[in-house]
Parts: C-alpha cells; structure tokens; sequence
C-alpha cells in the first residue's frame, strides 16, 4: 500500500508542476485556461474560479491544462442540440448548460439551430413553447456547463491559443519541460541538505571505520591522496578502484596532509562481497563539500549531468538501433518506485528528480502529440511565416498521437515481460 501510495504521489507532483507551466505561462499571454485538471477519467470534485475550472478526477495518473483553442470541447453546439441558456436582466446569456440529467429548469429550454461563440458571440434557436427562431447574444463571460456537469468559459476568438504570438506559444509549450527540469534541481539540491552535504569525487578521505585498515595504517580524514605506488590517482573512483583491485597486497600512498606530503603503507582487507568476488577494503567514504554554495550547486550539476547522459542514449539509439529496454512505463516506474520506499524521504525524492527529468526530455522529443512536436510546428511557422492548415497540423498531431499510444503500449507490455522475468 505504500508503494502504490508513493507512487501516486510522485507521478501527481510530476504531472502537475509541468502542466503547471503551461498553466501559468498560458495565463501570461492572455489565453483563457478552461481547465486544469489533476487526475484523469470521471470528475470527483470542481472548483470554478473566475476563468478557470479546477477539477480533481478519478484515476490519479496524470492531469491535464484545457486552453481554449487547442482542444475541442466535449460537446459541440450543433444543430437540433436541446441546450438550457440563461441570461441577465439585459438579456445577454450568460449560461448554457449542455448536462443531459440535473438540468437548471429555472432557465430557457432552447433547440438550438446556430451557435457561434468564437466571433459574433451568439445562440439562435426555438425556445420552449415557440415556434420561431431567435437570436441571444452571448457574453465573452458565458459559462458553459459539459455533460459531466464540469464548468467552462466560452472562448471568444481573441482569448484563443492560435490568437497568442508565435513567441508566446513557444514559451507555452516549452514551459512544462522547463518545469520538470526545474523540479529535477529543487529536488537535487533538497537531497544535498538533507544528506548534510555533497559527496566529493576529490581523492580525499572522507570519514574512516574505527580499527579499519586504515586507521591502523595512519590515514587521517582530509589527507588527499596524490599517488598509489608511484601511479597518480586524480579521483576518489580511481582511488576506489585501485583499492579494491588490490586485496591483501601492501600498497604505498602518496598522501597530501596539511601542505605536507607523507608515505603511508596501506594493505587493503581482503573481502568477498555479494557477487562471490574478493575486493579489498581500507573502511573509508568520500569527503563531503558541506559549503552552502556546493548543496545549491549539486541540484544544477546533478540535473544537467542526468539531461545529458539521457540525450546521449537517445543519440546513440540513431547509430545502434531503437532499443525499447531503454524505456520505461507505467509499470516499470510503479515497479522502481516500490524499491527506492525501502530507502526512505531520500530514496523517494531522488526517484522524483529522476522521473521529473525524465519525463521533461521525453516531451521535447520532436513526436507529434508531444510538447516538443507543438515546438517544431511553432518553428516551421516562424520559419515559414504562417501556420500550417488547421487540417494538415491536425493531421500531424492525430499520426503522432497514435504513434505515442502504440509506443506506450509496446513500453507497457516490455515492462510487463522485464518484470515476470
């Protein structure tokens, strides 16, 4: 239960903070956000503020940013629709509801004939008990209630996605990636503080084991060590490395302690770990930067380092081939999730740093359907000096949708195979 709890948790912070950033970026250029969803499927509860519907769905994997323009609505007006409209004391309307049960019966049944709620703002049709057409003016403040009872403004032409600068909409849809790279540091450099400091890769002896081998041998926390029988050693992973490489064999080392240099005879303990293999071991840890500065550094370092070693297997797909086991889906981060539990807040949040880069780099990928395709569509228009045909980008946008479900799909069932072994 916990891990389904975690992993719940940790996909909802995801989701949300990039959606978010589409969110606010959206508000900035002046398109009308109709919704912002947390969870996916049927509503459970809605909050309608001024302009926008916040609502919480049933299945919490994921959420969504409903902006006017970029997607069509759940129930379009059309012809023969039997609508409910109400209207102020000017007669303006102010409401449509399109519910199919609980209907408001204190306004106007209506049969609508035409509708156009984008540029002239109007509702023409038969209302109840008449026999002839009429026309209602519609405001650019209209709320329209959906079928499932959620809220939603209308969305006059001027508040439209498409009406934003080109600008604007590179910025919008390039700001939910940028969130979850954002959310990738936040979490890194929490971990830093959290850990008390920041692992060095420096050859420098960190805390050493009591009667270890090289307490014994004399090392002190602090020495650095400048060369291992006469070989230089430029990090504590190469130091690591000869150490263990090395069992029971009298090693000399060239340490730097207080801007003097000492020989000190160190003979790592021969172990034999889980693998069956025998290592050696002197019973020492890294050092740590514990400076301030080096804590907020590590959550950019660490991110960036994240971000380029994923964009490197992703290149390197082109030269070896699309490997799918460097995917992960639904299962597989439910599967990762319910291990890094059993280390703790740090094993947590450290998963979510990583999800959160993750799931950052795969939307910029030049797919269609993804924030990344929305990116190159937007450049072909800057490029071009006009956008696509409506029909051809939705034509785009529908192939790259079906190619991202059927790629999820053949994700899911690999994980599904990794973990049944």
């Amino acid at each position: 239960m916990t891990s389904i709890i975690a992993f719940i948790l940790i996909f909802s912070i995801i989701v949300i903070v990039h959606e978010f950033g589409h969110y606010y970026f959206a508000k900035k250029a002046g398109i009308l956000v109709r919704e912002f969803s947390i969870g996916m499927g049927p509503k459970i509860y809605h909050y309608e503020a001024e302009e926008t519907t916040y609502t919480l769905r049933m299945l919490p994997i994921g959420g969504y940013v409903r902006m006017a323009g970029l997607e069509e609505m759940a129930d379009t007006i059309t012809k023969g629709m039997q609508v409910v409209i109400e209207q102020d004391t000017e007669g303006i309307v102010q409401t449509i509801s399109l519910e199919n049960e609980g209907q408001n019966f204190n306004g106007l049944p209506l049969e609508v004939w035409e509708a156009d709620l984008e540029n002239e703002m109007f509702i023409e049709g038969i209302p109840y008990g008449g026999s002839e057409r009429v026309r209602y003016s519609v405001s650019k403040q209209a709320n329209i209630v959906e079928s499932d009872g959620t809220i939603v403004k209308v969305a006059p032409r001027e508040r439209q996605f498409q009406s934003a600068t080109i600008w604007q909409r590179l910025i919008v849809n390039f700001a939910g990636p940028m969130n979850n790279f954002i959310l990738g540091i936040i979490a890194f450099i929490l971990l830093a503080f959290m850990q008390g400091g920041v692992w060095s890769n420096e050859p420098i002896i960190g805390e050493i084991q009591a009667d270890s081998v090289a307490q014994v041998a004399g090392l002190q926390t602090g020495d650095e060590v400048v060369a291992i029988n006469g070989e230089a050693v430029d990090s504590f992973a190469e130091l690591q490395s000869t150490i263990q490489s090395n069992p029971d064999t009298a090693l000399t080392f060239e340490v730097n302690r207080d801007g003097a240099t000492e020989e000190i005879t160190v003979t790592p303990e021969a172990t034999t770990v889980d693998s069956g293999e025998t290592v050696g071991l002197i019973g020492v840890q890294r050092s740590q930067d514990t400076s301030f500065l080096a804590k907020i550094a590590y959550g950019f370092t660490t991110t960036w380092s994240m971000m380029t070693g994923i964009f490197s297997v992703i290149a390197g797909m082109f030269k070896t081939g699309f490997d799918i086991n460097n995917f992960g889906g639904p299962v597989y981060m439910y599967q990762t999730t319910s291990e890094v539990v059993s280390f703790g807040l740090v094993g947590i949040i450290s998963w979510l740093a990583s999800l959160s880069i993750n799931l950052g780099i795969v939307n910029l990928l030049p797919v269609p359907a993804l924030d990344g395709g929305k990116i190159v569509l937007n450049l072909v228009e800057l490029v071009r000096g006009k956008p696509l045909q409506a029909k051809t980008e939705g034509m785009i946008n529908i192939v790259g949708a079906v190619l991202v479900l059927i790629l999820m799909i053949a994700v899911t069932w690999n994980d599904i195979m990794r973990m049944f072994g």
